[in-house]
């Protein structure tokens, strides 16, 4: 009998080689795939969690939501009562105020159960990020709510009064301008009988609507030195940059109070107040940034005394 060659030849020797190399990539590929399966296992798991604050925090505030809805119609009560007419609401379908107690409940439900959110979603994220990386982010993470709170705030005692008022004042107003331009003389609202007259029989629905366009607008203004200042952070805008634009930013805010206010000058000159405001607010916001980055590189030796990046 023959004895095999104890050297293989060259074509041997490659398949060996390829097949070493195709074991070695099938487990790079399973040791990566084993990471990936974990972060997807941990965000199931957070997300879960999350979803069930929010599910039990819906719950919660249903069983409450009447009195939520008493404290956001607030605003529009006391309007009525101040022009002497009945403070109610109407409901024009069956289902309408449950519906509404519904969405009272998904709202507030979100809110109360944000920091339960919130906390799972940076666990989550947390560990990807380096330490500098966390302190950056998490200040901003609280800052926001409460600067959403705060608008939210401005809008229910502030804005929604002054905007009830002149919604439901115009009904009276047109007529009485209407008698004073026809040399009556007065500019009072005619009370004839043989005239049609219009009175407020306000909707659950409707009303609760537009206060809440407010509370959601005036929260999301609020979020302008968060943004800004993340922007600032990530080098995608500077304090003399926004200062340079400052009169764009104006025309801006200054149509934005158009949009999300009614056509009333008292309430769109607050809302052009507070938001530009809070916009030269975010301009120093920036500007510390840039300082504390400088200082930052300067200690580190990047950056020389007295340069700027």
């Amino acid at each position: 009998m023959t004895q095999p060659d104890a050297q293989a030849t060259p074509d041997q020797a490659d398949d060996q080689t390829d097949d070493q190399a195709d074991a070695g990539t099938d487990e790079d590929l399973e040791q990566s795939a084993a990471p990936l399966v974990e972060h997807l296992r941990e965000l199931r798991t957070r997300l879960m969690r999350a979803v069930l604050a929010f599910v039990v925090g819906m719950i919660l505030m249903f069983t409450v939501a009447e009195s939520m809805l008493n404290f956001i119609s607030q605003p529009l009560a006391d309007v009525l009562r101040d022009r002497g007419e009945d403070a109610r609401l109407i409901f024009t379908a069956p289902q309408e105020k449950f519906f509404v107690l519904i969405r009272i409940s998904i709202i507030m439900g979100f809110a109360i159960s944000f920091p339960v959110i919130a906390h799972q979603l940076w666990r989550f994220v947390a560990p990807g990020l380096y330490k500098t990386e966390k302190n950056a982010v998490l200040p901003f993470l609280v800052a926001s709510p409460v600067l959403f709170l705060i608008g939210a705030s401005f809008a229910h005692y502030v804005v929604t009064p002054l905007a009830m008022n002149f919604f439901i004042g115009f009904s009276d107003a047109i007529p009485a301008l209407a008698n004073l331009i026809a040399g009556d003389g007065s500019f009072q609202n005619p009370e004839s009988d043989g005239e049609l007259q219009t009175i407020f029989l306000g909707s659950v629905k409707e009303s609760l609507d537009l206060a809440l366009k407010f509370i959601f607008a005036f929260g999301l203004c609020f979020q302008l030195p968060v943004l800004l200042t993340l922007m600032g952070k990530a080098g995608l805008v500077t304090a003399e940059g926004l200062g340079n634009v400052r009169k764009w930013a104006v025309v801006g805010i200054l149509t934005l109070a158009a949009l999300v206010t009614p056509p009333d000058v008292i309430t769109q000159v607050i809302l052009f107040v507070v938001v530009y405001g809070l916009y030269e607010i975010s301009i120093q916001l920036v500007r510390w940034v840039e300082h504390a980055r400088n200082r930052r590189l300067r200690a580190e030796g990047i950056l020389d005394d007295g340069e700027e990046l």
